[in-house]
């Protein structure tokens, strides 16, 4: 099979598609594997590793896309690239195709592109171990950044996150017991904060309260919700629905009675955010004030430590990426129901994917 590695274009993308290690793995399995030239240098890999790996270095994008039956991305094509699929192609990615216009999508139904998505890609205990490297890195990364946007010169309200004896320490909300959840409540704790975790499983929060003692759960309802938010200095969203749009748990009128100059994180924004007052941005211009409160709205967080992402994506990925290149489409939907639930888009249909609302189309500026 003939694969190709694309360089990611949205902005502040650096991670790739696939290591030299993974490169590697292929090509020892005789497949061709065409790397855009540059397209790991973010990452830290050089084009002389990937040729060592036995990859065939191509010098347009155009190119890797025309070649690729399987083609690997991080982030979703743009428009442009998606119109350089071969019909009848292979896309895996991060592709969270819910949120993305519905002009993408024809283009995926007409060029008939089977379109898996690695967020989805679901075990039978319901976890999701492609997506499970990116939120561990989502969640630390919340809470480091939270401490910077604390800080008066990122507006913030001046707020040391673990405070000193006779201070205390920042209040850390964090909505969701997930793997962002846990990882940014473990990074938190180990700042200083006060956190508190809600979720809606009981279950969840018995796992998390026995991992961290020290932390406040709360079953999440509005009333909790309402309660929490009102004391935090940080929120953090951490609320995912796989192959769906997250669901808005914080209201604009929960936001405005925040305090002043506190600060959002919706880590789910890349499924269309929980916090009604969110929207996306970027790394360049990542914060903005909406009803006094600062929010970050950043989709592509681990796309700034692009080497350790990449590096723990491809561990996670690899083993599906292994089935899609040495089965075929048919037997893996059959025989491979982790993967049959990541396919979003197969012979001109759709499969497995939730239509986002339509605000969340018109607000996503990272089209």
């Amino acid at each position: 099979m003939n694969i190709g590695i694309p360089k990611e274009t949205r902005p502040f993308e650096f991670r790739v598609g696939l290591s030299p290690a993974g490169v590697e793995i292929l090509t020892q399995q005789k497949h061709v594997v065409y790397v855009e030239h540059d397209a790991g240098v973010g990452a830290g890999f050089s084009d002389q590793e990937y040729e060592r790996a036995g990859a065939r270095l191509a010098y347009s994008a155009e190119e890797v896309f025309g070649r690729a039956d399987l083609l690997l991305k991080v982030s979703r094509p743009l428009k442009g690239e998606l119109e350089w699929l071969k019909p009848g192609s292979i896309l895996m990615g991060l592709l969270h195709l819910p949120s993305t216009q519905k002009d993408k999508i024809d283009i995926l139904l007409e060029k008939k592109i089977t379109a898996i998505a690695y967020e989805q890609i679901m075990l039978s205990d319901g976890s999701l171990p492609v997506l499970r490297p990116f939120s561990q890195i989502g969640g630390a990364m919340a809470a480091q950044i939270a401490a910077r946007l604390l800080q008066n010169n990122w507006g913030g309200k001046g707020i040391l996150m673990g405070g000193v004896p006779g201070v205390p320490p920042a209040e850390a909300v964090v909505i969701g017991g997930g793997v962002v959840g846990t990882y940014a409540t473990q990074m938190f704790l180990g700042m200083g904060a006060h956190v508190t975790v809600i979720d809606q499983s009981i279950s969840v929060l018995q796992r998390i309260a026995d991992r961290f003692p020290n932390i406040v759960t709360m079953i999440s309802t509005k009333r909790n919700i309402e309660r929490a938010t009102a004391y935090a200095d940080v929120v953090v969203g951490a609320v995912l629905v796989s192959g769906q749009r997250a669901p808005l748990l914080v209201t604009r009128d929960m936001v405005r009675a925040m305090k002043p100059r506190s600060v959002i994180m919706d880590v789910s924004i890349d499924e269309g955010g929980c916090v009604e007052t969110s929207r996306p941005t970027t790394h360049e211009h990542p914060v903005y004030i909406e009803e006094g409160v600062l929010h970050y709205c950043v989709p592509n967080m681990p796309g700034v430590v692009a080497r350790t992402a990449t590096h723990a994506f491809v561990n996670a990925a690899i083993p599906y990426i292994l089935e899609v290149v040495n089965n075929r489409m048919e037997d893996i939907m059959k025989d491979h129901p982790a993967i049959e639930t990541a396919i979003n888009t197969h012979a001109g249909q759709q499969h497995h994917m939730t239509r986002l609302s339509h605000r969340r189309e018109a607000e996503d500026g990272l089209e």
